[in-house]
Parts: structure tokens; sequence; C-alpha cells
């Protein structure tokens, strides 16, 4: 499904732990990292599309999470050039996305990597809050930057953290593996 201006709808989750730490999964058989997120069916409204997602992807079920919020409206990112399809219709210049930040009331071994046919993550470790801007692939950073600045509230009422570039010598993670 693409809109009449050639962007995809999508959903876009950020996963919270009680520590306000986020979910970040590793790309299937890539080096490359980013929050769950999917298309929208067309007969799907956006919430229904975060929790179909939300189960494929991490194995997660409406019952292992609390709702926080979601973005007001639709944020938008392009594809570069040489990754848009030009040659099968309609043509796909980005997605819309609406994000929703949901926190986990589970423990980890209810995550799951590979509940459907084509998994998205083989990997996942919990991450600083900001962390992700650093991280993830260029054309998804602002979009990502916009959500974390938007749904901040809802973990840091008292003001989101500051952003800090760590010392890579102090970057310890805990990365969990599919399986």
């Amino acid at each position: 499904m693409i809109d009449p201006d050639g962007f995809r709808p999508n959903v876009g989750i950020i996963l919270t732990n009680t520590e306000r730490h986020l979910f970040w999964g590793r790309r299937v058989g890539q080096n490359a990292w980013q929050f769950p997120q999917g298309g929208i069916k067309s007969d799907e409204t956006p919430k229904q599309a975060m929790f179909r997602e939300l189960q494929e992807e991490v194995g997660l079920h409406p019952h292992h999470v609390t709702l926080l919020g979601s973005t007001k409206r639709w944020l938008r990112y392009r594809l570069p050039k040489r990754f848009i399809r030009r040659h099968c219709g309609p043509i796909c210049i980005g997605q819309k996305q609406v994000w929703f930040m949901l926190r986990i009331d589970c423990g980890e071994e209810s995550f799951c990597l590979d509940m459907c046919d084509k998994p998205e993550f083989d990997a996942w470790r919990w991450v600083r809050y900001w962390h992700p801007l650093r991280e993830v692939v260029y054309f998804k950073r602002r979009v990502y930057q916009q959500a974390l600045e938007e749904l901040a509230p809802l973990l840091y009422p008292e003001g989101p953290p500051v952003r800090q570039v760590p010392h890579p010598a102090h970057r310890t993670v805990l990365q969990h593996k599919r399986g």
C-alpha cells in the first residue's frame, strides 16, 4: 500500500524497560541496528499494525506491554535514490510512520526473534535513550530523532537525558541472540 505521494504507511516501535533503556535490534545478517517497524496493511489501523509487528518481530503480545503513547502525526523519511525500485509500481519513495512507545511488563524470556518465516532481527540489546541516533542508518536518523524527541516526555517527565557520546572503552552492552 503506497499513498498518492509515494510513501508507504508504516509503524515504528520503541520498547522500553523499567530502567528506561530501549530495545535495539540487529537486522538479520547485517551490522545494521534499528527499532522494530513494519508496514500497515490496508485493513489495519496503525495500532493494530503495531501489535502485529510487535509479535512478528519481537514475539511479544499485547499483555506483555503497556502502550505509553504515540506520535501525533506521520513522520516521513525518503529512501536514497539507489533504493527506489522503479521497475515495479506504484513507486515507493519512502515511508510515513506513526511511532509508538511501549513499556515491557514481562521478562526477557518472553522475547522471541523468530516468530515468523523471515525474521527481522538476529540479536538485540538494551541501549540508552539517545544511542539509536548514532547507529541507525543515515536516512532514518531524522525520523528517529523526531520520534525520540516527541515521545521523551512519556519516559522523562522531568526532561530528557542529555545526549552524550560515550568513550569507546566505556561501552558495554548485553546482547541477546535469536533462539
